[in-house]
C-alpha cells in the first residue's frame, strides 16, 4: 500500500509573491492569509505578495512562511490529496504538527511569530555564523566540529549535505579544518544567527513556556520530528521536542530515511522553492517526489498521482 508524505520547506524559501495564485482563487487560502493578518496585526497580504524589506528577517519569515505552506496545503486537502504522514525542515515542523492535527491554525501562526522574535533577539548580530559543508562524510564532519568548541551540527539535510553552526570563529576555524580535511567546499550561509546551536538553548526554554500555553491535540495522522527522526504519535511529546528543536540539529536526512522504511514512497514538498524536493532525490532516487508552489503545480500533482492510482 502506498503511502504519501507531506513535506514543508523551512526559513530560507520564502520568496516574494508565494501564495498569491492560492490567495486570489481559493477562499480557503485568503481566509488563512487574513486570519492570520488578524490574529498577528500583520499585513500578511503585503509581507508575502509584495517586495519589501521584512519578508527576510526572522520574526517575520517564520509567521510568513507558515501562513503560506499552510494556506496551499488546506487547499491540497480540499482537492482531495491528503497525506499519511508529515513532516517540516526546521520551521516547518509547525506545519507538519498542524497538518497532522496537533495544533490549531491559529496557534501554529501565533506560536511560529513569536518564535521568529525569539531566536532573531537570542544572540546578537556577528556573534555567531553557520556554514554548508558540501562532498564529506558526516562522521568526518562531525570528528571535526566535535574537536573544536563552540561549533555543531545544524543540519544533515542528505548526503553529501551538512550545515554547521555556532560561534562565528569557531565555525570559521571549523571551515578550514573541514577544507584542509577534503570537504569538496565550506560555504558560509547568509542568516541572522547561529540556528540549532546551543547558543540558542534560551531562546529555547522562553520558547517551552510559551508553548505551555498553547493546547495541543491528539494527532490524526504521525508526523516525523527533527529531534530524533522519529515518527510522533502522542501528542505529550509534542511540547519539549519543539522547544528543544531550536537548538538541536535537523535529522532531515534521518527523517526522510524513516518515512521510506515505513512504507512512504512519495512525497509532496508543499511551498516555495524546491529544496526539500531536492534533499529526497539524493537520500533515495527511488521515491516519487513531487513539488506545489503554484496552483498549476497542485493541479499537475493531483493528475501524476491519480494516474499512478496512489
Amino acid at each position: 500500500m502506498s503511502k504519501i508524505a507531506f513535506v514543508f520547506p523551512g526559513q530560507g524559501a520564502q520568496k516574494t509573491g508565494m501564495g498569491k495564485d492560492f490567495y486570489q482563487t481559493y477562499d480557503t487560502a485568503k481566509e488563512i492569509f487574513d486570519q492570520a493578518s488578524n490574529w498577528l496585526s500583520l499585513d500578511m497580504k503585503a509581507l508575502c505578495f509584495e517586495e519589501n524589506d521584512q519578508l527576510d528577517l526572522t520574526e517575520y519569515t517564520q509567521a510568513a512562511l507558515v501562513t503560506t505552506c499552510l494556506a496551499m496545503a488546506h487547499v491540497v486537502c480540499e482537492n482531495g490529496l491528503l497525506p499519511d504522514v508529515t513532516a517540516g525542515l526546521s520551521l516547518g515542523e509547525y506545519c507538519a504538527i498542524e497538518m497532522a492535527g496537533g495544533m490549531s491554525l491559529e496557534n501554529a501562526i501565533k506560536t511560529v511569530r513569536k518564535r521568529g522574535i525569539l531566536m532573531e533577539k537570542a544572540v546578537p548580530a556577528g556573534i555567531g555564523g553557520m556554514a554548508a559543508v558540501l562532498g564529506m562524510e558526516q562522521q568526518k564532519i562531525e570528528e571535526i566540529t566535535d574537536s573544536i568548541e563552540g561549533v555543531g551540527i545544524a543540519n544533515y539535510n542528505c548526503p553529501g549535505q551538512i550545515v554547521i553552526t555556532g560561534k562565528k570563529q569557531a565555525v570559521e576555524e571549523a571551515s578550514k579544518k573541514l577544507k584542509e580535511q577534503g570537504a569538496r567546499r565550506v560555504l558560509p550561509l547568509n542568516v541572522s544567527g547561529p540556528f540549532h546551536s546551543k547558543m540558542l538553548e534560551e531562546a529555547g526554554k522562553e520558547l517551552g513556556k510559551i508553548l505551555e500555553e498553547q493546547e495541543i491535540f491528539p494527532l490524526k495522522i504521525p508526523y516525523v520530528t527533527n529531534v530524533s527522526a522519529k515518527y510522533i504519535e502522542d501528542k505529550n511529546g509534542i511540547k519539549p521536542l519543539l522547544a528543544q528543536q531550536i537548538s538541536s540539529p535537523v535529522k532531515w536526512q534521518q527523517s526522510v530515511e524513516n518515512m521510506i522504511l515505513s512504507g512512504v514512497d512519495t512525497f509532496v514538498e508543499i511551498g516555495p522553492g524546491k529544496t526539500l524536493a531536492g534533499f529526497i532525490r539524493k537520500i533515495n532516487r527511488n521515491v516519487q517526489v513531487y513539488n506545489i508552489q503554484t496552483i498549476e503545480d497542485m493541479h499537475q500533482v493531483l493528475k501524476a498521482i491519480k494516474e499512478q492510482n496512489i
